[in-house]
């Protein structure tokens, strides 16, 4: 029964071609062999395909992680700046304050400040005695220069100004000698 059971399973994966004589089989072999080649070509082209839109795939999900790692540190910076002012007021204080404990309660709020800005790396910007540089500096005002002074010095710094690595966060405004 097992050998009767074999010959339906192979008379119904039998082709045309099997059927045929000798000659027409070479025929049908190079169809089947056209058929192969169209067939590998196919799979090639799919795999490529595959490839290509893998290597996008792969550039898209870097690109919107740099991106999202750059808006996060947009808005860490945005956050920081908008902690300047406040620094501005307690320098303002310490430097008019007339009571010795008040003075140096205030120095410490200022030094926990300063070290929460060393923490997330920004740095002042203290161009007194520097050419002016517009790259970091503000000119809101221009002063003659003293005798043996040169021009474009900043004389005085009227806001701080602050970095963090090469971004500059606020600019600092000067006042320079012409």
């Amino acid at each position: 029964m097992e050998n009767e059971e074999l010959k339906d399973i192979k008379t119904e994966n039998e082709t045309p071609c099997d059927k045929e004589e000798p000659k027409a089989k070479k025929k049908c072999g190079s169809k089947k062999q056209e058929e192969l080649e169209k067939a590998l070509a196919e799979a090639e082209e799919n795999k490529r395909k595959w490839y290509a839109v893998t290597a996008e795939y792969e550039n898209y999900r870097r690109r919107t992680q740099n991106q999202s790692a750059q808006r996060y540190q947009e808005g860490r910076n945005d956050v920081i700046s908008s902690l300047f002012p406040i620094g501005d007021n307690l320098e303002r204080a310490l430097a008019t304050c007339t009571d010795e404990n008040t003075k140096q309660g205030l120095d410490m709020i200022l030094k926990s400040y300063k070290k929460v800005l060393e923490g997330e790396g920004v740095e002042e910007i203290d161009p007194i005695g520097q050419a002016f540089n517009a790259d970091t500096m503000e000119a809101i005002m221009a002063m003659p220069a003293a005798d043996g002074e040169e021009s474009g010095l900043v004389k005085q710094v009227y806001v701080k100004g602050y970095k963090k690595g090469e971004k500059v966060l606020r600019y600092a405004q000067v006042i320079v000698t012409q």
